[in-house]
């Protein structure tokens, strides 16, 4: 990487650009969640359609985010910032002016692209600009920029639902996205790293892996098949033909991935890396923890809107407990780790984690808001006090050669967590919901649109008059999230009892692993939901 003598006089102007595009992306990780109900209402889309709006952004961007670190390798980290940020004004773009759900679905695929471009290229370029005695507080202010959109998202989200159309959400992204642009262009120097060989066994190979576009076709294509059939699953059954076909195929492409990987001398993804149990169980856990954070992100707007009845503006603000409790807990994490280790802080949040979720699945239509606040904040404290932890004690395994392949694999995990738990958590709620909705007396075309989510039902009972309805949508829907949230609740379980038996201790009364500063933002784990 290129180095000087001095420090770069444009450094702390570079951080801003920086900081821009991380804001960037906060902000829309979390403003479409707000958004899905009324475009389900508006565009006729049913919970399978929505959860596919949310999970095309995170299976592209899971598939993506280690090549397009390398691709930063190759044609230099600022090229393709500003290359990443244009695409995602592109993709912004075009799901402002959809029409359809297909369309919004292709859009937000355009956008997981950009994302992957800018979020391990955003953080790769600091250590060439700043000094190791500057580049903790160089970190901190990056991570802040991603963590501050996350809370605002929701808000302006719900602001602009109720005073325009729903593709306003995606439009806002422009203004920002050039900003972002602009800042690069002006601010930020490109970053290239040395061209060096090492030897093994005699025999030269890059210093870093090549772009492999055979594995991540089969990355893609595994994890698009594996989401593909847990979502369809609820309506066409887990034996359905279709169903057993994408579930076998995404086995053989996924192990066909892990076979190549492990035969190449330098991996893009580095398997090897789970034969370490600190960095396997380590993972596990910050895994689980974006499984429940994602699916959660993806039950509670229409639980807001629909059946309690508020605005899109007041879902925002609603959401803010959650956001409250993980951005406080993942700000206290660090120094409560150097007191009391990290394999007790993580199994410590993961049953924090796990009494939030038994709590929530106990929500009934008639519990209102105030019990919604109160398992919320818990479970963002669960959220932070687990994800630091683990997300350090897995970088802190990681011997200097490996961390960037080893930093890939990690976020690569928590990306394909967040994008099974909008598939299979939504396919949980889908499926209950059905099993309980009660359309006795409804024409059959208005008894299928009204299965297809709960907004959709309430959609149907203004239309026929159907009170009765109403109701029994609202009580479906709240029964399916509780089923979804005791599944999290178990998952939250298990997940602690593993932390507690297989983590090692972590350090006690001393300092925690400096976090390397290639490496995934570990205060804003919300970050990588989309949705």
């Amino acid at each position: 990487m290129v180095t000087t003598s001095s420090p770069d006089p444009r450094r702390w102007w570079a951080l801003a650009a920086l900081v821009a595009s991380m804001l960037t992306l906060g902000f829309d990780m979390t403003i479409l969640n707000v958004a899905l109900p009324t475009m389900a209402r508006d565009l006729g889309a049913s919970t399978g359609e929505q959860q596919w709006m949310a999970d095309a952004y995170v299976v592209v961007f899971a598939a993506l985010m280690l090549p397009a670190g390398l691709l930063g390798d190759r044609f230099g980290r600022r090229r393709m910032l500003i290359a990443g940020l244009g695409v995602f004004l592109a993709g912004s773009l075009a799901g402002a002016l959809a029409d359809g759900v297909t369309a919004v679905i292709a859009a937000r695929a355009v956008m997981g692209v950009g994302a992957a471009l800018v979020t391990p290229l955003a953080l790769s370029v600091l250590p060439s600009l700043f000094a190791p005695d500057e580049r903790t507080k160089a970190v901190g202010i990056v991570s802040a920029g991603s963590t501050l959109g996350l809370p605002l998202g929701p808000i302006i989200g719900g602001w602009l639902l109720d005073h325009y159309w729903w593709g306003s959400v995606f439009l806002v992204n422009l203004p920002m996205a050039a900003v972002g642009i602009a800042a690069c262009v002006f601010l930020l120097p490109e970053t290239l790293p040395h061209s060096r060989l090492r030897s093994s066994g005699g025999t030269p190979i890059p210093a870093s892996p090549k772009v492999d576009a055979v594995s991540t076709a089969l990355t893609a294509a595994g994890l698009g098949a594996l989401i593909y059939a847990i979502i369809e699953a609820p309506t066409r059954g887990w034996t359905d033909p279709l169903v057993l076909a994408l579930l076998g195929a995404a086995a053989v492409l996924i192990a066909a991935l892990v076979l190549r990987e492990r035969r190449t001398a330098r991996p893009m993804l580095d398997m090897t890396l789970l034969a370490q149990r600190g960095f396997l169980f380590n993972a596990l856990a910050a895994t689980l923890v974006m499984f429940v954070l994602s699916g959660l992100m993806f039950l509670l707007p229409p639980y807001l809107q629909a059946v309690l009845g508020h605005d899109a503006l007041g879902t925002g603000v609603r959401l803010l407990p959650l956001m409250g409790g993980l951005t406080v807990a993942a700000r206290a994490a660090q120094p409560v780790v150097a007191r009391f280790g990290s394999r007790a802080v993580v199994g410590a949040g993961l049953v924090v984690l796990a009494f939030a979720a038994l709590l929530g699945s106990r929500t009934t239509v008639d519990s209102g808001y105030g019990f919604t606040a109160l398992w919320l904040t818990i479970a963002g404290a669960g959220f932070g006090l687990s994800i630091v932890p683990a997300m350090s004690g897995a970088l802190g395994t990681l011997p200097t050669d490996r961390a960037g392949s080893g930093s890939g694999l990690l976020m690569t995990l928590r990306q394909v967590g967040g994008a099974i738990g909008i598939a299979l958590l939504g396919s949980l709620l889908a499926s209950a919901y059905r099993d309980r909705l009660d359309v006795t007396g409804l024409p059959s075309g208005a008894a299928d649109t009204a299965g297809e989510s709960v907004v959709a039902a309430h959609v149907v009972a203004d239309r026929v008059g159907a009170a009765d309805l109403v109701a029994s949508a609202n009580g479906a829907y709240v029964h399916g999230m509780g089923v979804a949230m005791l599944v999290c609740g178990v998952a939250a379980l298990v997940a602690a009892l593993l932390a507690a038996a297989f983590l090692p201790g972590g350090l006690r009364g001393g300092r925690p692993p400096a976090p390397d500063p290639a490496a995934p933002d570990l205060a804003a784990p919300a970050a990588d939901a989309r949705q």
